[in-house]
């Protein structure tokens, strides 16, 4: 059977009139009174009981027409993905982020690619870095967005802006008036750290190697909001990315304080399959966030 076929029973089915079933199909009442009666033949069942003026379906022809309703359902899916195949900004983008970013980057992002890509919304995974990892290898997202270091068999990584950190402590701390601190000065102070899995804990680790030690003075916790509540309280130190200081929450409660030259910093980046068909909605995603006025982060030329 083809799909015109099941368009007759379906408008038959729906209209009980073969004039009117015929008009919508778009052909003459006898070729639609054919195609059923062949339909009919084919089948070896009667799918319609014909009146002088309506056409009622039977049990079985019933059942028959919701079940021609799905594969023309189903045949329209095909269509549409076919056509996003064509149309790259057409259809959701998988896009995975790791959580120093998402909450702080997108809600700037959104907007710009609502404008430049409007048929293309964002379908997002916060997670860590290794597990987007895999998503990512397994086809489950599209591209991700992390900090390098990051190399993965496949990819293509490309950079898109620098960030640097910066040393936030409570209101009424001994640091509070000053401009700069040096990073070796961080070990003398409770810091208040991510748990272990994000890489944005590697480079605080990294900035002050001595944290690192086993004696070293830390306080865990799950997220930068987290943090910024217990250094917000008066528990300790922390260090955070500069895109996430702009809060208004406990905003009054905090001071930020830049760190002496060198500044400890993270590069961004957007990496994706190579065998990714839609490299339009890589790039409008890329222009998307290199056009987000964050004043502290210094996007990088492709």
């Amino acid at each position: 059977m083809t799909l015109k076929e099941f368009r007759y029973i379906v408008a038959l089915a729906q209209e009980r009139h073969f004039g009117r079933a015929a008009a919508k199909c778009f052909v003459s009442e006898p070729t639609m009174s054919v195609a059923i009666h062949k339909i009919e033949e084919e089948l070896g069942v009667r799918l319609f009981e014909r009146g002088k003026t309506h056409v009622v379906a039977t049990e079985i022809g019933a059942r028959i027409a919701v079940q021609a309703q799905r594969v023309l359902d189903e045949a329209a899916l095909v269509r549409k993905v076919a056509h996003q195949g064509r149309d790259q900004l057409s259809g959701p983008l998988r896009l995975g982020v790791i959580p120093t970013i998402g909450p702080y980057v997108l809600p700037a992002v959104v907007p710009i690619l609502r404008q430049r890509a409007p048929g293309m919304p964002l379908a997002l995974e916060e997670n860590i870095t290794a597990n987007l990892a895999v998503l990512l290898r397994r086809g489950a997202l599209d591209a991700i967005i992390l900090t390098l270091p990051f190399e993965e068999p496949g990819a293509v990584v490309l950079p898109l802006y620098d960030e640097p950190f910066k040393v936030v402590v409570p209101d009424g701390h001994r640091w509070e008036n000053r401009r700069a601190i040096k990073a070796r000065e961080l070990e003398s102070e409770t810091v208040l750290l991510l748990h272990g899995g994000h890489c944005f804990r590697d480079q605080v680790l990294g900035t002050c190697p001595a944290l690192s030690r086993p004696d070293a003075d830390l306080t865990l916790g799950n997220s930068l909001e987290a943090i910024r509540s217990m250094v917000a309280s008066g528990f300790g130190i922390t260090v955070l990315p500069c895109s996430t200081l702009p809060r208004n929450h406990h905003a009054r409660l905090l001071r930020e304080i830049a760190f002496e030259g060198p500044v400890p910093s993270r590069r961004v980046a957007l990496a994706w399959r190579k065998s990714f068909t839609r490299p339009e909605a890589i790039e409008v995603l890329r222009e998307s966030i290199i056009e987000v006025r964050i004043p502290c982060l210094r996007m990088l030329p492709r």
